[in-house]
């Protein structure tokens, strides 16, 4: 079929001092109607970028130096703002990674939908919120009336995901670009948005752009696969043969570095606890008005009880909202338990008072989901890892000092220690958070989802030099998760959580061979090219 959008020896310029040249270099790609095009690759690679070029949303400072990008025989790179406007939205759409940044906060979804056809028809109020409901129904948001109404904080990320979709197919686009859109939601979510692509697809002939770095995603939904490296087109052909005997060793790299989904053998350990969380209860209360009217109470978490062995990595897995994070947060004592106990040792976390905190929380520190977020991006990194030593005593030299073995320990350099956050990588930034909580020397180690935003490489180191600190300073650790991929490889036993209670736990391969709860097998069933990652020709390393 001929192709609907061709990119021809694209070349993208970088502003002066980026760490290169071009964003992409003589980049040739082509995809034709009813087709879906998954291009990998790691951070930096390039994708994003392509998608940018695209739809004429290059970053400030970066430009299309060459080559064209022809949409139907027009080159979309002569049109200026204007004309770009009238296909951008209408004839190619585009879903972001993260709607909760692409929504407006401010505005309703069904109006952020319906300004789709305000600006692009000539429909009135009545037709366009009837298209609205249509379309929130056609991409199986429930309750749609309601739904329109709603701000996109009272939505989940799931359904906000559906609703950035709804936009992006409203005026029935010929090209759809899906940058990343899976990222961030649990498997669950993430299998319903694939169908739902897949199923949106087929039905009206889209052609389909799909950036990730997934490669169970990339098994599940591709017909095409590209790969890219430091903007360059490295490898590209049909999904199996991708995916099943790739030739360039950068191919080879990536599809070694997706964890397996069989655990490796389990680990032993003594009976002594490192950490007992005790029927633990939190509750969110929300609304109120006259005489607390309207008021809603959430358990987020409904007795929960585990017992974390010393030594051991705990993985906690489920949905969103399922409780996971608010397990993690009441452990260290960012949130405060309605009830139950946090004991480690003979120290009970949930029933000293904050000021009596300070001391006992150095022995259980967290490591965040988004280091970029969690780095105060004005203070120096060697600073953000030394001030929890200065808040307990240690000099500034010596809390200096520290800092720097702390670098190398994590695989930093110990001279970048006068850098700021956003001078480091995101591998790099959620090893400075990981240098962070290991500076108070703690016993116990919460991380709360701290490889979901890396990809596949970078994840991979940071997985090893996990299970590198845990056996070379006998970390215990809770590793709160959605990627079940990440839990069989990492976690010695896994606690499965479902609508704040735990359903399930025993050690990892018993859990993932032969799960006994009908929500665990619903979540294994649920992971992105579960089939293909069990195949023996998962990773074809050879040279």
């Amino acid at each position: 079929m001929k192709p609907i959008l061709q990119l021809q020896r694209l070349n993208v310029a970088l502003p002066p001092g980026a760490d290169r040249t071009h964003a992409i270099r003589d980049l040739e790609l082509s995809l034709s109607p009813n087709e879906i095009l998954c291009v990998v690759g790691e951070s930096g690679s390039g994708k994003s970028m392509t998608a940018g070029a695209i739809m004429g949303l290059l970053p400030s400072g970066v430009r299309a130096e060459s080559g064209s990008v022809l949409f139907d025989g027009l080159d979309l790179l002569t049109l200026n703002e204007v004309e770009m406007r009238k296909v951008r939205g209408a004839k190619i759409a585009m879903v972001f990674q993260e709607p909760m940044t692409a929504l407006n906060p401010l505005r309703t979804v069904g109006d952020q939908i319906g300004e789709m056809f305000r600006v692009h028809t000539t429909l009135d109020a009545r037709a366009i919120r009837a298209r609205v409901i249509a379309l929130l129904t056609e991409v199986h948001i429930p309750d749609p009336e309601t739904s329109a109404r709603a701000f996109p904080h009272e939505l989940s990320g799931g359904q906000r995901q559906r609703a950035m979709i709804a936009m992006a197919l409203a005026l029935e686009p010929r090209v759809l670009i899906a940058d990343e859109p899976t990222t961030a939601l649990d498997v669950t979510t993430q299998a319903q948005i694939l169908v739902l692509i897949r199923d949106l697809q087929k039905r009206k002939g889209t052609a389909v752009l799909f950036i990730t770095h997934d490669f169970g995603v990339v098994a599940e939904i591709a017909d095409r696969v590209a790969v890219m490296q430091n903007g360059v087109l490295v490898e590209h052909g049909p999904a199996a043969q991708i995916l099943n005997a790739p030739q360039h060793p950068y191919t080879r790299r990536l599809i070694a570095a997706v964890p397996a989904l069989t655990p490796p053998p389990a680990r032993t350990f003594g009976i002594e606890p490192a950490l007992v969380v005790d029927k633990l209860t939190m509750v969110y209360r929300t609304g109120g008005g006259f005489f607390g009217r309207g008021k809603r109470v959430t358990k987020a978490l409904d007795n929960v009880s585990l017992v974390l062995p010393k030594g051991a990595t705990l993985g906690v897995v489920g949905e969103s909202g399922s409780g996971k994070s608010t397990l993690a947060r009441c452990i260290v004592r960012l949130l405060d338990p309605e009830s139950g106990t946090i004991r480690i040792g003979d120290v009970d976390l949930a029933s000293m008072s904050r000021s009596a905190l300070r001391q006992a929380t150095r022995r259980v520190q967290m490591v965040f989901q988004d280091p970029y977020a969690s780095l105060n991006p004005r203070r120096r990194a060697g600073d953000l890892v030394a001030q929890g030593p200065i808040a307990h005593g240690v000099s500034r030299a010596d809390a200096r000092k520290k800092a720097q073995a702390l670098f190398a320990l994590v695989g930093l350099d110990p001279a970048a220690i006068d850098r700021y956050p956003h001078e480091f990588s995101g591998g790099q930034r959620q090893r400075i958070g990981l240098a962070r909580a290991l500076a108070l020397d703690p016993e116990i180690l919460v991380a709360d989802e701290p490889v979901s935003a890396l990809d596949v490489s970078v994840q991979a180191q940071v997985l090893d030099l996990l299970a590198d600190l845990n056996v070379r300073l006998g970390l215990s650790m809770v590793f709160v998760t959605h990627d079940l991929r990440v839990a069989a490889q990492i976690c010695d036993q896994v606690a499965v959580m479902h609508k704040g209670r735990i359903v399930e736990t025993g050690p990892a391969d018993r859990v993932f061979i032969d799960p006994q709860h009908a929500y665990t097998r619903q979540l294994i069933e649920a992971i992105p090219g579960r089939s293909w990652s069990s195949r023996d020709t998962l990773m074809p390393l050879a040279a």
